[in-house]
C-alpha cells in the first residue's frame, strides 16, 4: 500500500500541473494577505467590528453571480486566459490599493471597491484552473491531483497568517498590500506557459448566449445522477457546522479560551487538513468514491458530535483537526467526482455550480452557527451539527443510491 501511495505523488512530474500548483499557493497566500489586510485596514480605520463584518456581504453579493458567469466563460472561452486576466486584474487592484495607502488616500469606499473586484476575480478564475486539471492527467491520476490540490489549498491558509501576521508587524499593511500584489504576477504569467489546450474538447454548432448557457449548466446538474446529492450533503453539513469564521465564539464557549484558543484551534484544523489531503492518496486505489464521501462525512459528524461535548482545549485541538482531515476528504473526492463524471465541455459550469453552493452555504453556515452558539451555546450548537451532519448523512446514503453506487474506472 506505501508504494503505491507514494507513487501518487507523481502529480508533480507533470511540468504543466507544476505550473498550476504555483499558481494555486502563490495565489491562495495572496487570497490570505488580501483578506486579513482589508480586515485589518478597516478594523484600524473605522474601529468599527460592523464595517468589518460588511466585507462577507460585498463578498456574497458579488461571487454568486460572478462565480455562475465565470463558469460559463470557462466553458465558452480560453481558460488560460480566463485565469491570466483573473490574477492580473487582482495585481492591479492591490498595486492601486497599496500605493493609496502609501499615501494615505485610503478610504472605506475604495476597499469596498476593491474587494468587490478582487473576490470577483478570484471567483472568475476557480473554475477554469479546477477545469485545466483533466487535461493533464491520466484519469486514475485525478484524484491524487485533487488530493495535491486540498492539501496544498490548506497550507496556504497556514502560510498567509503567517506571512500576513510578519509583514504587518515588521513594515505595514502597506507593504502587506504591495506583497499581496506581487504574489498575483505567477497567477498572470505562469498560464501562458501551460501546454494542455484551455479550450473545451467539443464547440456548439450554433452560438448561444451567456444566459443560455448558464440554463444548460444548472440543467445539466440537475440531472446528473450524482452531483445534486453530493452538492446537497456538503451544503447540509456545512451549513449545521460551519465554525471556521467564528473560531473564538466557538474558543470561548468550549474552551473559556481567547485569542491564543483561537489561534491554536485554527491552526490544528488547517494541519488537520493537510494530512487529511495527504492522506487521501492512499484511497486513490478505492474505486468506491461514493462511499468514501459518505464515510468521511460519517465521521466527521462524529468528530463534530464529540467537539461540541469536550471541554478539555487539548482534546479540543485533535478532534478539530479531525474534522479538518475529514473535510478534506469529501472535499477531494467531491472535486475527483465532477472531474471524472463531468464531460469537458460542461466542466467550468459544473465546478461553478459547486462553488456556488460551498459560498452560500459557508455564508449561510457563519450565520446559522453564530444563532445558535448565541442563543443555546457553543457547546449545544456543535452537538447539534454533529447530530445534523451522522442524520443527512445517513438520509444520503439509504436514499441516493447512484453515490452509494458510484464507482471510478481507476
Amino acid at each position: 500500500m506505501f508504494s503505491k501511495t507514494a507513487s501518487n505523488w507523481n502529480t508533480f512530474k507533470y511540468r504543466d500541473y507544476r505550473i498550476l500548483w504555483v499558481i494555486l499557493m502563490t495565489g491562495g497566500v495572496a487570497s490570505w494577505l488580501r483578506i486579513l489586510g482589508f480586515s485589518q485596514w478597516l478594523l484600524d480605520e473605522t474601529g468599527s467590528p460592523f464595517l468589518v463584518g460588511l466585507i462577507g456581504i460585498v463578498q456574497l453579493v458579488v461571487q454568486l453571480p460572478s462565480t455562475l458567469w465565470a463558469g460559463t466563460l470557462a466553458d465558452r472561452t480560453d481558460r488560460k486566459m480566463i485565469l491570466a486576466a483573473a490574477h492580473g486584474i487582482t495585481f492591479i487592484v492591490l498595486a492601486f490599493v497599496a500605493t493609496f495607502n502609501s499615501t494615505t488616500s485610503l478610504t472605506p469606499g475604495l476597499i469596498y471597491l476593491a474587494i468587490a473586484i478582487a473576490s470577483g476575480a478570484q471567483t472568475l478564475g476557480s473554475p477554469s484552473r479546477a477545469a485545466l486539471i483533466p487535461g493533464i492527467f491520466p484519469e486514475k491520476e485525478i484524484m491524487a491531483a485533487a488530493s495535491t490540490d486540498t492539501a496544498s489549498q490548506n497550507l496556504a491558509a497556514i502560510i498567509g497568517p503567517l506571512l500576513f501576521a510578519f509583514v504587518a508587524v515588521n513594515w505595514g499593511l502597506t507593504e502587506v498590500f504591495f506583497t499581496c500584489a506581487i504574489l498575483c504576477l505567477p497567477g498572470f504569467l505562469g498560464p501562458f506557459l501551460l501546454a494542455v489546450s484551455g479550450r473545451t474538447d467539443e464547440k456548439s454548432e450554433l452560438p448561444k448566449s451567456q444566459i443560455t448557457e448558464t440554463l444548460e449548466g444548472l440543467n445539466y446538474v440537475r440531472k446528473h445522477p450524482i452531483l445534486p446529492g453530493l452538492f446537497l450533503l456538503d451544503a447540509a453539513i456545512t451549513t449545521a457546522s460551519f465554525y471556521r469564521e467564528i473560531l473564538p465564539v466557538i474558543a470561548l464557549g468550549l474552551f473559556a479560551a481567547g485569542a491564543s484558543g483561537t489561534g491554536f484551534l485554527g491552526s490544528a484544523n488547517s494541519a488537520g487538513a493537510i494530512i487529511g489531503g495527504i492522506a487521501v492518496l492512499a484511497l486513490t486505489r478505492i474505486q468506491a468514491k461514493g462511499l468514501i464521501v459518505l464515510w468521511a462525512s460519517l465521521a466527521y459528524g462524529l468528530f463534530l458530535l464529540a467537539f461540541g461535548l469536550t471541554n478539555s482545549l487539548i482534546t479540543g485541538m485533535i478532534l478539530i483537526a479531525l474534522l479538518g482531515a475529514a473535510d478534506s476528504v469529501t472535499v477531494a473526492v467531491r472535486v475527483t467526482t465532477v472531474m471524472l463524471t463531468t464531460p469537458d465541455k460542461m466542466r467550468g459550469r459544473a465546478f461553478s455550480l459547486m462553488y456556488v453552493a460551498a459560498q452560500t452555504s459557508n455564508n449561510i453556515g457563519t450565520i446559522w452557527v453564530g444563532f445558535w452558539a448565541g442563543l443555546i451555546g457553543a457547546s449545544s450548537t456543535m452537538i447539534m451539527g454533529g447530530i445534523i451532519s451522522i442524520a443527512m448523512t445517513l438520509l444520503i446514503l439509504l436514499l441516493w443510491e447512484p453515490i452509494r453506487k458510484y464507482r471510478s474506472n481507476d
